[in-house]
């Protein structure tokens, strides 16, 4: 058999083995990349794409699908509350029981050689039940009989049941009349009473009550004739709710829009002073008659060599109230002790600070790179006219810079835009806003809320965080479309 047989045959093997455990989306992916796989490598014609298919196999996996999968489930209500489809939510439901006091039955184990046999007793001491010797678990019930006048050994210590109880926990024993008895403590077995059975219509009844509950496939619940529901719900497709909630409920709308400006601003603030900073200081170091400009440069672009997570950390400190150097600088200096944390605008505020101190190095070497560029006769002739370093910046540098950094700004200001490390680390969105039903934080960006809803308060809500997200992916896509933009156009002006 051909290796591309084999492979054929793998590839349609793993889709099925997906395909049959509901992962429909994927086995259809699996399926067919697998097959454009097996015909690259197989044709004789498709010499390019033997090359070209680990890199087109590795966008699709890694960049395509997760992107799809994520705007799939902004349509959706998965949830904490609503994890499971409604087959596995409502098995889940039917395998759900409790003991049956009632009938439960009193235990001792025996020793007897290797073996172990457990004796039972009800709970009036009219039914005496005694096991067959039992040496290894096993799924099979063991039948129980009657005990008579069987010899049997002491019954071991509650230490000696204790270590022999994951042997004794995996056993089903089965009375004379059919019953099946589980364990349900160390000392008991008693049979088991299912809190629910399968109705009609994929309904399911509950125990003794009778109550009968209905999948609801708009709420994603099951519901009994009062609208009551019963945990786990199940996923369920919602449309565009989720986006609707962004745009029109106003317990919701009040902190996204807050949030959504808070991270405009907060990008464009940041690069904003960076770009200030990091020019005016590598205009500075381009001045030749400046001594040591070398270990200038080398000092000023330590806090870009530091890692970003150390320095956050070390600022986390510094900005403590209480016992930071800022405030105690502040404090000898003006009596004030800042609530940099407490206080959302000065929380704001020490992020820009943070934010600035850990962009300027890269804005400064960059300007660094395009100062050589800039012919150095276009300020001699600025010289012999009698113009000064202002005029010099505003009439030759700036605008010799400015085109070609542009595009390097959109990034900057795109990745300011999801820059979750630094709000996670230094304020983790906090103070947050009061009488929200969601979590939200003065601080927060809208990467940040999006992780606090998914995965950390308000009940992990994974379609509203998908929606989010994707929100932030279209905001970001047309960045980059404008950052494409504005790279092609100064490359044709050059």
């Amino acid at each position: 058999m051909s290796v591309a047989a084999v492979s054929m045959f793998a590839v349609l093997w793993f889709a099925w083995r997906l395909a049959a455990s509901g992962q429909l989306l994927v086995s259809t992916a699996t399926l067919a990349l697998g097959m454009l796989g097996v015909y690259s490598y197989a044709s004789a014609t498709s010499l390019a794409w033997r090359y070209l298919f680990p890199g087109v196999a590795g966008m699709l996996v890694f960049a395509a699908l997760p992107l799809a999968y994520t705007v799939q489930l902004g349509f959706t209500n998965y949830s904490s509350a609503h994890l499971l489809s409604e087959t596995r939510a409502r098995s889940y439901l039917l395998e759900q029981s409790e003991v049956d006091e009632a009938h439960a039955m009193a235990s001792t184990l025996h020793a007897e050689g290797s073996a172990l046999r457990i004796r039972l007793i009800s709970a009036d001491g009219s039914e005496v039940l005694l096991s067959p010797p039992i040496s290894t678990a096993t799924d099979a019930p063991l039948a129980l009989a009657a005990a008579g006048d069987a010899p049997l050994g002491p019954a071991l210590s509650l230490r000696d049941a204790l270590s022999r109880r994951d042997t004794v926990r995996a056993l089903v024993l089965k009375k004379p009349d059919g019953t099946l008895l589980h364990y349900t403590g160390v000392r008991e077995f008693g049979p088991l009473k299912p809190l629910w059975t399968a109705g009609d219509d994929g309904a399911l009844v509950q125990q003794p009550s009778g109550v009968v509950y209905r999948p609801n496939r708009e709420t994603g619940y099951f519901e009994n004739a009062q609208g009551d529901h019963i945990q786990p719900g199940f996923k369920v497709g919602i449309g565009w709710d989720n986006y609707t909630r962004m745009m029109f409920d106003a317990d919701f709308r009040g902190p996204f829009v807050s949030i959504f400006g808070w991270t405009v601003v907060f990008s464009a603030l940041t690069v904003l002073f960076a770009t200030l900073i990091g020019m005016t200081l590598a205009v500075l170091l381009n001045w030749e008659a400046l001594k040591y400009r070398t270990l200038y440069r080398t000092l000023l672009f330590l806090p870009y060599a530091v890692p970003g997570f150390i320095s956050i950390l070390v600022f986390k400190g510094l900005f403590n109230q209480n016992f930071g150097e800022i405030n105690a600088i502040l404090d000898a200096l003006f009596g004030v002790r800042p609530a940099w944390f407490a206080d959302p605008t000065l929380a704001r505020a020490m992020l820009l600070i943070v934010n600035t101190w850990l962009g300027y190095p890269y804005i400064m070497v960059l300007c660094t790179g395009l100062l050589k560029a800039i012919p150095a006769d276009l300020y001699e002739a600025s010289a012999i006219a009698g113009a000064g370093p202002l005029t010099n910046f505003f009439k030759i540098t700036a605008p010799l810079i400015a085109k070609p950094l542009t595009p390097l700004l959109i990034s900057a200001f795109a990745f300011n835009f999801n820059n979750f490390v630094l709000i996670a680390l230094l304020t983790d969105g906090r103070p947050d806003y009061l009488n929200t039903r969601l979590p939200a934080g003065t601080t927060d960006i809208l990467v940040s809320y999006t992780y606090r809803i998914a995965f950390t308060d308000a009940g992990a809500n994974f379609g509203l965080a998908a929606a989010i997200s994707t929100l932030i992916f279209i905001v970001v896509a047309l960045m980059s479309l404008v950052n494409l933009k504005l790279t092609g156009d100064a490359k044709h002006r050059s």
